[in-house]
C-alpha cells in the first residue's frame, strides 16, 4: 500500500470511530414551561441546574419559556425551578433523569396554582415540599 491509501484508510477509521462515539451521547432534550394561572396573572420562572443558571424570565399568562439541553450519561441531570406569582412562590424539579428520560424528550409543563402539568402525558404532579 502506498502512503496515500494508508492516509485515507486511517482518516477513513478516524471518521468511523467519532461518528460512533458521537451516537453514544443522549439526545437533547426541550424543557417547554408554559403560564397557565389564569388571564391578568404573571409568572416569574427561574431555573437552574448545578452547572447552569437559566435566570429569571417573566411569562404572561399563555407564553413559555424553553430550553434545551443534553441529559448526561451518567443519568443524574437534574434542572429546578422557582415559580413565582401574586406574591406566592413554589419550587419543583421540572426535569429529573431518571423519572423523565424514559418518556420524555419533549417535556411540556403547564404551571397551575394547584401544581405543574407535564400536558403531553396529562400527568399532574404537587409542588416540591
Amino acid at each position: 500500500m502506498n502512503p496515500l491509501s494508508i492516509t485515507c484508510l486511517f482518516h477513513l477509521l478516524l471518521l468511523l470511530v467519532v461518528t460512533d462515539a458521537f451516537s453514544l451521547l443522549p439526545k437533547k432534550a426541550t424543557v417547554q414551561i408554559y403560564n397557565d394561572l389564569g388571564s391578568g396573572t404573571d409568572l416569574i420562572v427561574h431555573c437552574k441546574s448545578k452547572d447552569d443558571d437559566l435566570g429569571e424570565q417573566p411569562l404572561g399568562y399563555r407564553n413559555y419559556f424553553e430550553f434545551r439541553f443534553r441529559p448526561s450519561i451518567f443519568q443524574n441531570t437534574l434542572f429546578y425551578c422557582s415559580f413565582q406569582w401574586n406574591g406566592i412562590t413554589h419550587w419543583f424539579d421540572i426535569y429529573v433523569e431518571q423519572r423523565d428520560k424514559p418518556f420524555c424528550r419533549e417535556c411540556v409543563w403547564d404551571i397551575r396554582p394547584d401544581g405543574p402539568c407535564l400536558t403531553n402525558y396529562d400527568l399532574c404532579l404537587p409542588w416540591n415540599s
